[in-house]
């Protein structure tokens, strides 16, 4: 989906009109929507799994609302990058750990923001929310259903907070939108969504080992290629599902208010035969109540469409593209809806990542990307986790909706190992 400069300069003209003076517009602006200290002060962060996300989230982390104490990552390669980042901002540097639970035994913290491979999601958060902190969990929830509902329940037993790091439910031109678009019914009566995630890379990273010899078995991953590349592996991983489609699906269910019934799915890996298990191509389709229909694709074979949801209404269309660009098209306008090609831009995006600059692919924001950054999202999400902490501020997300996208997630996968519809309970 590329859009001509005069269907970009259309879309964001009526997509403009629509979100004026919405609060999420108004503090996208301003470029914050929270101002700190939160009551009390600082929450004592505690960060695990510092690789590229954890970087990202600890980047993040506004001094004002929460205080990083501790750092553990099994990489120390990740923890001196992760010193850097706390040196570059000016803020104090964090003692050290390896294994998590020994960081909470040592360290005076009410709560840990972690990016750990997902096969490790329901075991430390549980394991943190029965030590009686706070966790903010990346997505998806965790690798399997009984991972998800073990966490939903050390949150209940502990009374601890759990969110679940879905950004897109603290971007404020998705807040924008929902408020000032789909709330108010701009788009008639929603019957479809596009979600496309297209990349031209083989998701495959290269690094060299922190040391020579460096043995990563004792902690579960035989090769030091598989803690690197461990999205690549089933024992580790969900794939692009868990990985890109649970943050589309999660929207999905946002917009449309409600979670699938049925899925069907097809995929494999069609391009990169270098041993990887998870699929390098994947198409899924999510039946929702009263008609509704999401469509999901991700390939590794081709970039030209880049990122979007697309929500295709009776009225009109709405597009979410790269996280910072929102297109209003009223239907009917041939002027919106005819087909032309442009030029894509300066190529290939390698890698498949929630942090690739917004720019990457060579194109320029329009409406609310001149005004703000895409980590903003992150940002607000750290500060309103703690403020969650201090002040009993409500989560955006929370685990109850985090599972409605991981469940629909692993469905899909059974579909695809099935070959056949797979009904959600």
């Amino acid at each position: 989906m590329n859009l001509t400069p005069e269907q970009q300069e259309l879309g964001a003209q009526l997509s403009e009109g629509a979100l004026a003076g919405t609060p999420a517009l108004v503090a996208l602006g301003a470029a914050a929507a929270l101002k700190g200290p939160v009551r009390g002060g600082p929450v004592r962060l505690g960060f695990v799994g510092l690789g590229a996300q954890g970087r990202t989230l600890l980047q993040a982390a506004d001094p004002a609302f929460g205080e990083v104490r501790a750092l553990c990552d099994i990489n120390p390669a990740h923890l001196a990058r992760a010193d850097e980042i706390l040196a570059k901002a000016g803020k104090p540097q964090a003692r050290h750990y390896e294994d998590w639970r020994e960081m909470l035994q040592k360290e005076d913290l009410e709560a840990v923001v972690m990016a750990p491979p997902l096969w490790l999601h329901a075991e430390m958060a549980s394991g943190c929310l029965e030590a009686g902190k706070h966790v903010l969990c990346e997505k998806m929830m965790a690798w399997d259903l009984d991972g998800c509902r073990r966490m939903q329940e050390a949150a209940r037993k502990s009374g601890r907070i759990l969110e679940i790091g879905y950004q897109r439910f603290y971007n404020p031109v998705y807040q924008a939108a929902y408020e000032g678009i789909i709330k108010p019914g701009l788009l008639g009566d929603v019957y479809l969504a596009r979600l496309v995630w297209h990349r031209h890379g083989n998701w495959r990273r290269q690094e060299e080992p922190p040391a020579p010899g460096y043995d990563p078995s004792r902690w579960g991953y035989p090769t030091f290629e598989k803690l690197l590349n461990w999205r690549l592996y089933w024992r580790y991983s969900k794939g692009l599902l868990a990985e890109l489609g649970s943050h589309q699906l999660n929207t999905a269910n946002w917009f449309f208010g409600g979670v699938p019934e049925a899925v069907m799915a097809t995929g494999g890996v069609y391009r990169f035969k270098d041993g990887r298990e998870v699929e390098d191509h994947l198409f899924a389709t999510f039946e929702y109540p009263q008609g509704r229909t999401a469509v999901f694709s991700t390939i590794e074979s081709n970039a030209y469409d880049d990122y979007y949801e697309m929500f295709m209404g009776t009225k009109a269309t709405l597009i979410l593209r790269a996280e910072t660009e929102v297109y209003l098209f009223e239907e009917g306008d041939k002027r919106a809806t005819g087909l032309e090609v442009t030029p894509k831009g300066s190529g290939p995006a390698l890698e498949a990542s929630e942090t690739r600059a917004p720019d990457a692919a060579g194109k320029r924001g329009v409406m609310a990307t001149d005004r703000t950054d895409r980590r903003l999202s992150y940002r607000l999400e750290i500060s309103e986790f703690c403020a969650a902490i201090r002040v009993g501020r409500p989560l955006r997300c929370g685990p109850d909706k985090a599972l409605g996208s991981a469940r629909a997630c692993l469905a899909a996968h059974e579909a695809i190992e099935k070959k056949a519809r797979v009904l959600l309970a």
